[in-house]
């Protein structure tokens, strides 16, 4: 079942965004796409929220994430957030994978 994390990076002086540059910049996000069970692992920059930075972060299961969360690169991410000053809120979904043919009235393909 596949998990997708939301993480909401804040900070001030533009930290957070430096702190997702210097992430792709070192390799350590092409690093984390590489682990054999990441489906997804994205920045993006929320409109109405200039010091937040919003990573999308997304597993084949749980395993795949306990797995990533044990290696040592996680401790890389972690001096980098305190590096930056950095603050998160975290969501956490698992996948639906149900269908539905209500939703596809609403969804311009």
């Amino acid at each position: 079942m596949a998990i997708t994390i939301n993480i909401y990076y804040s900070g001030k002086n533009g930290n957070a965004v430096k702190f997702a540059k210097e992430m792709i910049s070192s390799g350590i996000v092409q690093a984390i796409r590489n682990e054999t069970g990441n489906l997804r692992y994205d920045y993006f920059l929320p409109i109405d929220e200039s010091e937040t930075v919003l990573l999308i972060d997304s597993w084949k299961d749980q395993n795949a994430l306990d797995i990533h969360h044990s290696l040592p690169l996680m401790g890389q991410i972690a001096a980098l957030r305190e590096k930056y000053d950095l603050h998160m809120k975290v969501e956490r979904y698992v996948l639906d994978e149900a269908e539905s043919e209500h939703d596809d009235a609403f969804i311009r393909k």
